[in-house]
């Protein structure tokens, strides 16, 4: 059994280990360096280190849509936009405190984390209970979503300035390790404690692939895509955090702009169905590392920054065409042939006699014949 469920599980993954493979190939081949690591002013460098760190926002907030498309077969478009509102909120509460303090800034994070779960809950009711589509739900936010940030803002750009955002953005004393993937590998730990020590991977997947069936087994669809909104609105609070303390300023209009585009690619990537239904978050979070390694390959390949996007859109539909179910089933039935080829020729092989039918034991030749 356990066989089995390992054998699902790396069938699941082929497809973004496969596709992240790739990408470090083609890196490889362009310098041999690619794994080298340096230590500049006592804390870790070079591109696996700067992979990691660029790619937190995203992986968490993978995370979250990776739930929400599991549970309401749709994607929230308004994710970037949440988190831009969230930390315009988290920057507010720190600049208006007496002092920026450890225990203010964590104040600060927690009122983030409420107003990222007022937004989840806010589209989530409207998936849930009014039955919109979730791409419709979220467009509200996606619309007019910056204009509230920018308001929030005070219509300038306020600049977190004091040392302890700067760590938390950056690098603490006498830690090697960027703190932004320190508190990303934080937060999938507790995304892991959670699936494993609760229900809600089972109720969120139950009401994806069929929400009568799990409305008659005693699940609630609607608490179950409200609760899912709401995590969802979490995880944006948190990105939208670890955003704003790596710039050290707050901009209401660029900051995490497009990333709702890259969070369900990295869901597509990670072997996830945006119908919903079965998720892997270990799949979801190798493709969003598997963006961010595409991003810097491009940039190392000196590709111009404003035709990286036309890269990435061709790079989208080669994976698309190759995951769609048309060429699985293709490749499935020349699978099948070659099998059957293989077969062929091994009973091809085998000698005269070892093709014979063999005789019944007891039998007599010469009665037959006579016969």
């Amino acid at each position: 059994m356990v066989g089995i469920r390992a054998k699902a599980t790396l069938s699941h993954l082929f497809l973004p280990l496969s596709v992240l493979g790739l990408l470090i190939i083609i890196n490889l081949i362009k310098g041999a360096d690619y794994f080298s690591v340096s230590i500049i002013n006592g804390a870790l460098y070079g591109n696996i280190p700067n992979i990691l760190f660029g790619a937190s926002e995203l992986v968490i907030i993978s995370i979250g849509m990776t739930l929400v498309t599991a549970s309401s077969g749709g994607q929230d478009i308004s994710v970037g936009v949440a988190a831009t509102i969230a930390s315009a909120v988290f920057v507010q509460f720190v600049i208006n405190s007496s002092e920026a303090t450890l225990l203010s800034i964590l104040a600060g994070f927690l009122v983030s984390c409420g107003i990222g779960i007022l937004i989840g809950a806010f589209n989530g009711s409207l998936v849930a209970i009014f039955k919109v589509q979730p791409m419709v739900a979220t467009l509200i936010l996606f619309t007019g979503g910056r204009s509230i940030a920018f308001l929030i803002d005070g219509k300038l750009s306020p600049v977190l300035a004091n040392d302890l955002t700067n760590q938390i953005g950056g690098v603490i004393p006498g830690v090697p390790i960027q703190t932004p993937i320190i508190l990303t590998v934080l937060f999938i730990g507790i995304v892991v404690l959670v699936l494993k020590f609760t229900n809600l991977k089972l109720y969120a997947e139950s009401v994806g692939v069929n929400e009568k069936a799990a409305r008659l087994n005693g699940i609630d669809p609607v608490k179950v895509k409200f609760m899912t909104y709401m995590i969802m609105g979490i995880c944006t609070a948190v990105a939208g955090f670890i955003a704003v303390t790596k710039a050290g300023r707050h901009d209401s209009v660029n900051l995490l702009k497009f990333i709702e585009l890259d969070a369900i690619l990295a869901v597509a990537i990670g072997g996830n169905v945006l119908s919903g239904g079965k998720f892997s978050i270990t799949g979801s979070i190798i493709g969003a590392y598997t963006i961010e390694v595409l991003n810097r390959t491009l940039l190392r390949l000196e590709v111009n920054t404003e035709a990286i996007k036309a890269f990435k859109a061709v790079f989208i539909i080669v994976l698309m065409a190759v995951s769609s179910p048309v060429v699985r089933e293709i490749a499935r039935k020349l699978a099948n042939r070659v099998r059957e080829k293989t077969d062929k020729g091994t009973l091809g092989q085998q000698s005269p006699t070892e093709m014979e039918e063999p005789a019944i034991p007891g039998s007599d030749t010469s009665t037959k014949k006579e016969m």
